[in-house]
This record gives C-alpha cells, sequence and structure tokens, in this order.
C-alpha cells in the first residue's frame, strides 16, 4: 500500500494514501479546507489547491497548525510553543498575557516547571486569566482557580497582583460583570491589548481545551452563549456539565486573540476532533470549531484523539 510519512516529533506517522480518495494532495492537509494557509508540520498548503467539497468548520484564521504527538511529546512541544511565544511577548511590549482553561490543560504545562523554561522565563511579567471558571470558593475542587494554583501558579515566581482570578463571593451575573469590568481597568492601563479590529481584547494566548462534545471554555453545543457577541464575559446557570454555574470569555474575545491553542487528548475526544477537521456529516457546528484566532490557532492532539482523521 502506497503511504506518505509525516514526522511528528519524535514520532512517525504513516497515512495510507487510500484514506485521501479523489485528491493527489499530500495528507493529512487534503482533508481539509481553509479560506487561508494551513500548515501541517513545516507543510504549506495552498486552499487554491485543495478540491472544493472538502470543507472544515473554521473560518477566517490566518494559520491553521495541527500537530499528533504521543502524550509524552505533546507536553514537550506545549511547553516549548508557550515559552516562545513568553519570550516574543514580554520582548516586544513587556508583557505576556495568557488565558488558561480547567481540566487536563494544566498536567499538559508542567514541562514549564522543568529546565530550561522554569529558571529562564520572565514569569514576572506574566498576566494570568481564565478563559471559564466555575462560580464556586477558589478553595473547591471544582475551581479552575485551584487547579492552576497547585498544578503550576505556586511553583513559578508570577505576581499575586498578575494572577487575575474571579471574585469568588459574588453571583454568576456578578461575578461576570466584575470580570468583565476588570479586564476593562487592565486596557485602561496597557496591560491588556484591544483588537484594532473588533475592539475586543486582544489576549497573547488562549489555552483551550475540548469536551467529548465539542464544548469549549464554557461555550457548550446549541447553547445561546455561544451567540453572545457583545459581552466580554458571560455567565451561565444552567450548564450541561457540573457544576451549572460559570463564567465564560465568549466568543469575540477568544477570537481577538494573537495566537489560540487547543489541546485535546483521549479517545473520548476522536468523534468531536473529526466533526471538526474531518469530513464529517455533522451538520451542527461545534463551539470548537468555531475557534479563530486573529493570529494562528494551532492544534495539540494526542494519537487517541486524532485516531479518526
Amino acid at each position: 500500500m502506497a503511504c506518505i510519512f509525516s514526522t511528528l516529533s519524535s514520532n512517525t506517522l504513516r497515512f495510507a494514501l487510500s484514506s485521501f480518495p479523489n485528491t493527489n494532495l499530500q495528507p493529512p492537509s487534503s482533508h481539509i479546507f481553509f479560506s487561508r494557509p494551513l500548515t501541517f508540520k513545516g507543510l504549506s498548503v495552498n486552499p487554491k489547491n485543495l478540491p472544493a467539497p472538502l470543507k472544515a468548520s473554521m473560518a477566517g484564521t490566518n494559520n491553521v497548525v495541527i500537530e499528533v504527538f504521543e502524550q509524552e511529546d505533546l507536553a514537550v512541544s506545549l511547553a516549548k510553543y508557550v515559552a516562545d511565544l513568553s519570550n516574543k511577548f514580554t520582548s516586544e511590549r513587556g508583557a505576556f498575557t495568557v488565558c488558561l482553561s480547567g481540566g487536563s490543560l494544566i498536567k499538559y504545562l508542567g514541562k514549564l516547571l522543568e529546565p530550561p523554561y522554569v529558571d529562564s522565563l520572565e514569569w514576572s511579567k506574566w498576566h494570568v486569566f481564565w478563559l471559564d471558571e466555575r462560580v464556586v470558593s477558589k478553595t473547591h475542587e471544582d475551581s479552575n482557580y485551584k487547579l492552576a494554583l497547585d498544578g503550576l501558579l505556586c511553583k513559578v515566581p508570577i505576581p499575586l497582583d498578575n494572577v487575575h482570578a474571579i471574585n469568588d463571593t459574588l453571583s454568576a451575573e456578578g461575578a461576570a460583570d466584575d470580570y468583565e469590568t476588570r479586564l476593562r481597568e487592565l486596557v485602561n492601563k496597557n496591560v491588556i491589548t484591544l483588537s484594532p479590529n473588533s475592539g475586543f481584547p486582544k489576549f497573547d494566548l488562549v489555552l483551550l481545551g475540548m469536551g467529548p462534545d465539542g464544548h469549549v471554555a464554557s461555550l457548550f453545543p446549541e447553547h445561546p452563549l455561544v451567540q453572545e457577541n457583545k459581552r466580554w464575559v458571560a455567565f451561565i446557570k444552567d450548564s450541561p456539565k457540573p457544576p451549572p454555574e460559570r463564567i465564560t470569555f465568549t466568543f469575540p474575545v477568544i477570537n481577538a486573540s494573537a495566537y489560540a491553542a487547543l489541546v485535546v487528548t483521549g479517545k473520548g475526544k476522536a468523534d468531536a476532533v473529526h466533526s471538526v477537521l474531518g469530513k464529517s456529516q455533522n451538520s451542527v457546528k461545534l463551539p470548537a470549531g468555531l475557534v479563530s484566532p486573529e493570529g494562528e490557532l494551532k492544534w495539540f492532539l494526542d494519537k487517541d484523539a486524532a485516531s479518526k482523521l
């Protein structure tokens, strides 16, 4: 069987050419259509060379990169990616604004706590935010803040004033309003920039996970908040996933970012990954497919999550 080889990190994956019918393009880029160039580990494909019937959920992103790894290699690559962006933005503008999610993301950021990064990054210039948060006490096991604090933030010298957690004494609505107010104050202080294209806050990097249902942050499939286009921070009281009360950045904020990364692992996510990146017949556009930053979007997939592509 004819195969094409794509070297990803320390792995070599084999893609059967018969898996990509009706095209002479080199996979895996051949099964995804974008309005702008797609890069797959150094391979750049011009959209005009792609067959018209092939589509993907994402649109408008300047550049999309998809990488598939063994789990250990994923963590190594993710750490380098974050470190490189930290160095870029701290050098260019004296600050690095990064937005975290919950779930397994913090575990995969663990390599930042090892040499060479733990001693070389300018942690004092980091400003940390949360894409979404559960409306619970900061000490509660469901708190994304606690997850990040225990797994990362308490182990690096980021100033306390640069860690921007929600006010956990307020209601969901009050916490969302308060968080948006604080973001606007940081815009006024030039800590956060505004996108000249949309007028929404432009974070340097947003780090997203994805649920098995394709949700990102606390933006769930077919939920009205997916369509919210005015608020920076919204609240939800009927989350399909417990706990029910949360706050979340809206898509205009997520998509105003300079860089966005989706870190997705496990066989339980394979169907949703296929729905977003593959030739799915799913008529429902999953939230993960709506992530479209102004700069680069990068997918970090393990082999299990990518198994249906």
